[in-house]
């Protein structure tokens, strides 16, 4: 077969996957919010950090500085959890921010990316994925989504996948029930090169041990690249999925893809050294992908289909709909619930999904006195309808 023949084949899939996957206009307006002003200056600010080895107090310093951009996103500390970690002779910690579906709050798309370094301070590797993290992060504060978000930045990635490994043994796989993962989506490397057009995007198709996950995450890879034909001007190409922070997940069983520069790629000359520098990478080329990541975790989330204007209206609605009260609380938590709310369910989870609590139905006086403080998940069901927020346990 020749490339020609293999390369329309290609292309008629995609379209046939376009058709299917159609484009929707909330999806691109909230793609076109992401700024190349803030891109710049996160590359800049994160390049300034210096290199980042894992275990350094320059490593510390990025993570706290990435913490810092949530916190004036809006995000508060119920949103965070520092997921410390030691191995192979390093400590350090992943940094992971969780934005609560509405409907399905214990399942969850995982956004993810390093943010060590070494030889250099990586800005293309990987201020670069940090920095689309951080925007879609942004974006999405205010956007109902369907399906949890978790916004995860990873240390010890260039020793070998340490953060990511820890997290998945130590977190995903000690969450009983296992946590729901529905995809998890990596971003590494994808700054291009000052010197090229940079027009094109990888997409990372799994093709490893063990292939029981492969089917699903053929389609999930395929539906992110319709999501960079939808919503970013740039064209797509496929690759095997990388050396990177979904490799810990891929071999847990779960649905992995992701983004990699096509320009530079496996032979970029800078990265790994002292030269991963801004002036050597295509700030215009991360909004791009950006834009792309903007809309695939949309897609991905279910997020609304509606006018930004009319969404702020229904948060505000929803908000009002449900009181928990007094919260924080100690011993006893009382809902407030609309009279039009005749029959309902309540349960509590911990930010991980474990199911700590399910009430009778239409209780609205919950004993919590068996509950250590910390965060809950409180989330009230009718009609198959679930609306979720958060309860603190003093």
């Amino acid at each position: 077969m020749t490339k020609r023949i293999i390369l329309s084949f290609i292309i008629f899939i995609s379209l046939q996957f376009i058709r299917a996957q159609t484009f929707i206009q909330a999806y691109q307006d909230r793609a076109n919010k992401v700024s190349q002003s803030n891109i710049n200056s996160y590359l800049q600010e994160f390049e300034a950090l210096g290199v980042k080895r894992t275990g350094t107090t320059q490593n510390t310093n990025t993570f706290n500085w990435i913490k810092n951009k949530y916190t004036s996103f809006g995000y508060t500390t119920s949103d965070f959890f520092e997921h410390s970690w030691t191995a192979s002779g390093y400590s350090s910690k992943n940094l992971i921010v969780t934005k609560t579906g509405t409907l399905y709050p214990n399942k969850f798309v995982i956004v993810c990316g390093h943010f060590d370094s070494i030889n250099g301070p990586g800005t293309n590797d990987n201020g670069s994925g940090t920095s689309i993290i951080l925007e879609i992060a942004r974006i999405l504060k205010n956007v109902p989504t369907d399906y949890s978000i978790k916004f995860i930045h990873f240390s010890g990635e260039e020793q070998g996948l340490l953060g990511s490994s820890r997290y998945v043994s130590q977190i995903v796989n000690a969450t009983s029930p296992k946590m729901d993962i529905k995809v998890v989506v990596n971003l590494d490397q994808v700054g291009g090169l000052a010197t090229k057009a940079n027009t094109k995007l990888y997409h990372d198709r799994d093709q490893a041990s063990p292939t029981s996950n492969n089917s699903a995450a053929a389609i999930a890879v395929q539906e992110l690249a319709n999501c960079t034909l939808l919503y970013s001007p740039l064209a797509v190409d496929f690759d095997p999925a990388e050396s990177t922070d979904y490799v810990p997940f891929q071999q847990n069983g779960e649905i992995i893809t992701g983004y990699w520069e096509y320009e530079g790629g496996y032979n970029n000359p800078y990265v790994h050294t002292a030269n991963d520098l801004y002036v050597n990478m295509d700030p215009v080329y991360v909004l791009n992908v950006g834009k792309s990541a903007v809309g695939a975790i949309q897609h991905f989330a279910v997020a609304p289909t509606i006018t930004l204007e009319i969404e702020e209206s229904l948060i505000s609605r929803k908000l009002e709909s449900i009181e928990f009260y007094p919260n924080p609380t100690k011993n006893v938590l009382n809902m407030k619930i609309d009279d039009s709310i005749k029959n309902f369910t309540f349960e509590i989870t911990d930010m991980n999904g474990s199911r700590i609590l399910v009430s009778k139905e239409n209780i609205n006086h919950i004993d919590i006195s068996d509950l250590k403080p910390g965060v809950y998940l409180g989330t009230i069901s009718s009609d198959n309808k679930r609306i979720t927020k958060k309860i603190i346990v003093e």
